[in-house]
């Protein structure tokens, strides 16, 4: 994509608004705006990084046997009558009634329909296991949205929904989500620690959050300090070996990790003074097992071996796609702007003629642009005809985590200069030895 015919409203001020770092360079970037309280245009820039997790997302939740689907947004009343969360979710919920005085919600959250769903297809266990999900539009009418898509009223989410015949084979569900989600995170270059929480108004006795490390978490965390330097790494992962998952699970829950609301002083002081650490947490996703709350009250029952028929063991398991946005941002970020991990870029790289209008300059940059997409490399190049400095800032805003920049002093020599927007260092090379040094990058990130 050329810049001269890209949507990329930048400011070079700080918006007054924006309280806290991915709010603010989120804003100055271009990615959003706002159009009401805790409500946000997604503009060309922000859309294309909400693709990328989205799409991460997607692919990891296929990868652990999950099945997509998509709900509508808007829910009827009734079935949440049915499950009795209808008058005890709270204000949050947006109530609303259409043309025929008929009681409908602008859905907060998915049981009750997917619960609806699944008693009108499946009726017996030979079914099971089933997992399906979507990634979907959620509304909470927040009393106080602020801090960007952090806590905003309307907010992009993946949400599951795992159904088992028996509870161990519903906890092998939940250890399965949490493994799939440990990657997810991985892929798009965030540490987020599986912390033991309280469910809420989903309800349930099991449930953790993952939560990534950052100063303007809402949770305060209590932690070992080593809890962030576990990874899954390349080691493959057998979805539907039950030991090989739970081993994994314990691995990652077996360092002391809770938040505030689940902090017990006692174990916290079996961990050795120096790995003691306190700080906070942003929360970016939650799985819960809560058994048959939603399958007894709403009548989501199969045919078991014996003949008999039993309300399905459940589960639910959500992602904030948007909310993890801002929570990249925070946790990736310098005094000049965003700082993308691979993974979740929205361009790959960053193209700079340091000479617009050079003939000389012009025509390596276009060759340069060609190679680039030609190896399947997600190019911006910045063709304006500006100064130096300005092409700089706005590249170091918006975060790209590589940088080529072309001037007619390098192509003297035979080289373009190939920067690294993390560490700041920058290499001089040829322009193929710049592309296939890209390349080999980008392909251990796929």
């Amino acid at each position: 994509m050329r810049l001269t015919r890209y949507f990329l409203p930048v400011l070079k001020e700080n918006p007054a608004e924006a309280q806290i770092v991915s709010h603010r360079l989120m804003l100055r970037a271009g990615m959003i705006k706002q159009q009401a309280a805790g409500i946000y245009s997604w503009l060309p820039l922000g859309f294309k990084v909400l693709k990328r997790i989205e799409q991460i997302v997607h692919e990891e939740q296929i990868r652990a046997g999950h099945i997509p689907l998509l709900m509508p947004t808007l829910q009827p009343a009734d079935l949440w009558r049915e499950s009795g969360r209808y008058d005890d979710y709270g204000q949050e919920m947006l109530r609303i009634k259409d043309r025929h005085d008929r009681d409908m919600l602008f859905g907060p959250t998915n049981e009750e329909m997917i619960t609806d769903i699944f008693r009108s297809h499946v009726n017996s266990y030979k079914d099971l296991p089933m997992t399906l999900y979507h990634i979907q539009w959620k509304f909470r009418d927040e009393v106080r949205p602020r801090f960007g898509v952090m806590r905003g009223r309307e907010f992009l989410m993946k949400d599951g929904y795992n159904f088992d015949l028996t509870k161990e084979d519903a906890l092998h569900a939940y250890n399965r989500h949490m493994v799939s989600y440990l990657r997810t995170y991985e892929r798009m270059g965030l540490t987020a620690i599986p912390m033991r929480a309280d469910s809420g108004p989903i309800g349930g006795d099991d449930t953790h959050e993952f939560l990534v490390l950052a100063e303007t978490g809402e949770s305060e965390v209590f932690y070992d300090a080593r809890v962030p330097d576990l990874k899954l790494g390349d080691r493959e992962v057998d979805y539907d070996d039950r030991d090989a998952v739970k081993a994994i699970c314990d691995e990652f829950t077996t360092l002391y990790a809770r938040t505030d609301e689940t902090h017990d002083e006692a174990i916290y002081a079996e961990v050795p003074e120096e790995h003691r650490k306190v700080g906070r947490g942003i929360e970016v996703g939650q799985i819960f097992y809560f058994g048959t709350k939603y399958s007894e009250s709403m009548g989501a029952t199969v045919v078991t071996p014996d003949g008999s028929r039993v309300p399905v063991e459940m589960g639910s398991h959500g992602i904030g796609v948007s909310r993890l946005l801002g929570a990249l941002i925070e946790a990736n970020h310098d005094d000049k702007g965003i700082i993308w991990p691979e993974g979740v870029t929205p361009f790959d790289v960053g193209l700079v003629n340091l000479k617009q209008g050079d003939e000389g300059t012009d025509a390596a940059c276009d060759a340069l642009y060609k190679a680039l997409g030609k190896a399947g490399l997600d190019t911006l190049y910045d063709d304006r005809n500006d100064r130096a400095g300005a092409k700089f800032a706005t590249m170091d805003l918006i975060g790209l985590p590589w940088r080529i920049t072309v001037g007619p002093r390098g192509l003297a020599n035979g080289v373009v200069e190939l920067t690294s927007r993390r560490s700041g260092e920058s290499v001089e090379m040829t322009a193929q030895a710049a592309v296939e040094k890209l390349v080999e990058i980008y392909a251990a990130h796929k």
